[in-house]
């Protein structure tokens, strides 16, 4: 009751071992069965003025058949002495006035995700007096797209006169380029409903006159002009419509293995995670990082060191966090099977349901996406941009010398070739996976392809139902072959000539990682530069060689260019509002970001090109990513100094970078000017990027570090290491091996965009595949292996 921090039942005792506060609240929610009336039924429904805690109520139980009583009371340690709440009697006018405050106040959750609860919607203005055109348009049940541009999801049937256009890529979570919106503004038409949220219940309206989701009382009514039939709509699992999956439906079955009978998994790695909404992405990565040894040992296997040694606010420590999700994910204290009398007593009233109830991540996602735009938000996210966000934050908060992501990280050398003078250049730059490329051209199904499309865009135009898909098969083999071919460098600078010339760059292997994730890069933009997924099926390997990609440094008669940087040309027409751009961050062309991450580029990177461009546009900030990408904060959030901000920024600009273990001195001066130890302003700036606001944070967050100022030099002498293992391959942070891999994990993806869709997990433990999808962990029948997004091997002996 001083911190108002909550804890488990196994973890108070440590929490008062360790602070000495002695005060607790102790709130518990009882389960009961109904009482049941002299008919048998349960009593009349009545409000339960017993429950006063706003928790979530457990939806695997019927509430017709079941009752909740909440109970509070304080706790003194270390005598357990409980008092019984409310208790104005025995208790001090200030702790009654906490108690009660605890008690009335509403869960953090529905404050930080408003959208993820249900609110009262309004009755549109428009409902009662909606003008609907006399134009003979009438919708077909399936093979919508949007009439401006050629999407098929998020897709808005305007009330008024009929037309199927896209909504906003922010919007619902799906992607979209706005084309309803624009359709408004051009005819004033206010509502619009989504196709595929279409139920006897109801469905998805929104008024963009009222600039809100809204009710229409009239929908049936509405939906009839254009020959919709309200009453024989229906929805499936996971909020999908069965019209708004049709188009796609093969990619949704196979990869989610509907329509078989799927044996539930229980047990110690074989906990689900809830969707949280859109957080699909999040629970398939951490499924496969926390199947990975070196993660459980980190985490898991020390729990009591890392849980005794926590910050006093563990809520805002990474390493606690990452412990507390890898213990639930894998103690099997959060996956039992049901006891034999619940499970006869569901088979007896037919509501068998074997499913696992999984574990929230809400605090988890709630830390390692705080202060991130994307992850922040309740929108779907790519898997692959996630991934190198966790990465980047087990980097930044190491358990003193022990760091798992080491287990990703590899060299790559990268081999660039003026065409002219033949002169070469070698460089090695630091990645943690691999972008394998889709090698359209190499489908062996091309005949097949072309009828398919031809057939499809008959049934397009004479809306008839779509004719079932047929997905283009890519020989793993090419797609490795084309990502070892040389390639063109745009805008190539020869140092040997000083002038701009032809080049070719190749990629290999300087070292090959303990364990290999592999992307592809299945979305693109189009030439009109709307997103789209290749569909694509890939006969991915179980046993993974590439052992012939192993570098081979600077060959016998070649000639390295000289070590000339090239001049830095901007236009003087562009430098005073350049400079003036980096001033304020928050003025970002967000359009100009999306257009670079779908190209396969890291979001952050994607945001500090935009930025230090000036807004320029998305082929200027394309250029300046290609200069800058072999940079070792290349993919690091951009965070500018409380002082000194837009000097450090233009220093960017111009290809001034300095190490990444060296806080600028200015700060370091403003941070000890206000008392702190100066190892203390090191650390602390080195764990926040050289942010003054986060750094300061960061410090009274880890207090610890003040009273053992050893440790301090420790992490500095170990930062300091980090430095020379960067100079030299052979040190401790690249651990080279044979490039021969087994597959063990893939993530699948279901969707047009990164944006909007269903992401998957199969893992494959003791010797067989396992498939989490959310909360629901089941034994795989026929593991998706040809349609995943990222694959993950670990090395095995030749």
């Amino acid at each position: 009751m001083n911190t108002f921090l909550a804890f488990g039942r196994e973890h108070v005792e440590r929490h008062f071992r360790k602070t000495g506060q002695s005060v607790y609240m102790h709130l518990k929610r009882h389960v009961r069965e109904k009482v049941r009336g002299a008919s048998g039924g349960a009593l009349p429904k009545r409000r339960n003025s017993k429950i006063f805690l706003d928790l979530d109520t457990d939806d695997d139980l019927n509430s017709d058949d079941y009752e909740y009583e909440d109970e509070a009371k304080l706790v003194i340690f270390p005598d357990h002495y409980e008092i019984a709440l409310p208790n104005i009697e025995e208790l001090p006018a200030l702790v009654t006035i906490a108690c009660d405050a605890v008690l009335s106040s509403k869960s953090p959750y529905r404050k930080q995700d408003p959208d993820t609860w249900e609110n009262e919607l309004p009755v549109s203005k428009y409902a009662n007096n909606l003008t609907q055109l006399d134009n003979g348009v009438r919708i077909p049940p399936s093979g919508w797209k949007c009439a401006r541009c050629d999407l098929r999801e998020n897709l808005w049937l305007n009330l008024t006169d009929g037309s199927v256009l896209c909504g906003k890529w922010f919007f619902d979570s799906s992607g979209g380029n706005g084309h309803a919106l624009e359709h408004y503004r051009d005819m004033g038409y206010p509502l619009a409903v989504k196709l595929g949220t279409i139920t006897p219940d109801g469905a998805d309206v929104y008024s963009f006159q009222e600039e809100e989701p809204v009710l229409d009382p009239h929908l049936a009514k509405h939906l009839a002009h254009f020959g919709i039939d309200m009453l024989h709509m229906h929805g499936t699992e996971n909020g999908l419509r069965d019209n708004d999956i049709k188009p796609r439906v093969s990619e949704w079955e196979v990869i989610q293995e509907t329509g078989t009978k799927l044996k539930p998994m229980y047990g110690p790695g074989y906990t689900g995670l809830k969707n949280l909404g859109n957080s699909c992405y999040l629970s398939s990565v951490m499924q496969a990082i926390f199947s990975i040894p070196e993660f459980q040992r980190a985490y898991v296997g020390n729990l009591p060191r890392i849980f005794d040694y926590s910050p006093l606010d563990p809520t805002q420590d990474f390493n606690t966090q990452m412990t507390k999700l890898g213990h639930g994910l894998l103690s099997g204290q959060y996956s039992k099977p049901p006891v034999k009398s619940e499970l006869i007593e569901q088979v007896m009233k037919e509501e068998h349901k074997p499913q696992q109830n999984g574990i929230s991540p809400r605090m988890f996602k709630a830390f390692v996406s705080k202060s991130h735009p994307e992850f922040s938000s309740n929108r779907q996210q790519d898997a692959q941009e996630f991934f190198l966000h966790l990465v980047n934050l087990v980097e930044r908060n190491r358990i003193g010398s022990e760091n798992p992501s080491d287990v990703f990280r590899f060299l790559v050398e990268e081999r660039i070739q003026c065409c002219q003078t033949r002169k070469v250049r070698y460089t090695e730059r630091v990645d943690y996976l691999m972008q394998l490329p889709v090698a359209m051209e190499a489908a062996t199904n091309k005949d097949e392809l072309i009828a398919y499309e031809l057939t499809r865009r008959e049934a397009e135009a004479n809306r008839r139902p779509l004719p079932e898909l047929v997905r283009a098969k890519i020989p793993f083999s090419a797609c490795l072959q084309a990502f070892s071919e040389p390639e063109n460098v745009d805008d190539f600078w020869s140092s040997a000539l000083q002038a701009k010339s032809a080049g070719v760059k190749t990629s290999r292997f300087a070292s090959f990682p303990e364990y290999l994730v592999v992307q592809i890069k299945k979305f693109t933009f189009g030439l009109d530069w709307v997103p789209k997924k290749f569909d694509v099926s890939i006969d991915m390997p179980d046993l993974l060689d590439i052992n012939h990609l192993r570098a081979r440094g600077l060959q016998p008669g070649e000639e390295e260019l000289p070590d000339i940087s090239p001049p830095i040309v901007i236009p003087d027409d562009s430098k005073d509002r350049l400079m003036n751009q980096l001033i304020d961050p928050s003025d970002i062309d967000e359009s100009s970001v999306m257009q670079l991450a779908e190209m396969g580029f890291p979001l952050e990177a994607c945001r500090k090109a935009v930025y230090f461009t000036g807004n320029m546009g998305a082929e200027v900030a394309f250029n300046w990513i290609i200069v800058h990408m072999e940079e070792p904060d290349f993919a690091e959030p951009l965070t500018m100094p409380g002082y000194g901000g837009a000097a450090s920024a233009g220093a960017s600009v111009f290809g001034a970078t300095g190490l990444d273990n060296q806080p600028p001195e200015e700060i370091v001066a403003i941070i000890t000017s206000m008392g702190f130890h100066r190892n203390q302003a090191i650390q602390a700036l080195r764990a926040t990027n050289n942010n003054l606001e986060r750094a300061l944070d960061w410090i009274f967050s880890h207090p610890e570090f003040e009273e053992d100022s050893d440790f301090v030099i420790e992490m500095e002498n170990n930062a300091n290491a980090n430095i020379i293992s960067e100079a030299k391959p052979e040190g401790p942070r690249v651990k080279d091996g044979s490039g021969m891999y087994e597959l063990f994990a893939f993530i699948s993806h279901m969707g047009t965009s990164t944006m909007s869709g269903h992401y998957v997990c199969h893992i494959k433990k003791e010797g067989r595949w396992v498939i989490y999808n959310d909360h629901r962990v089941c034994a795989s029948e026929r593991p998706p292996k040809d349609l995943g997004y990222m694959y993950f091997y670990h090395r095995v002996p030749r």
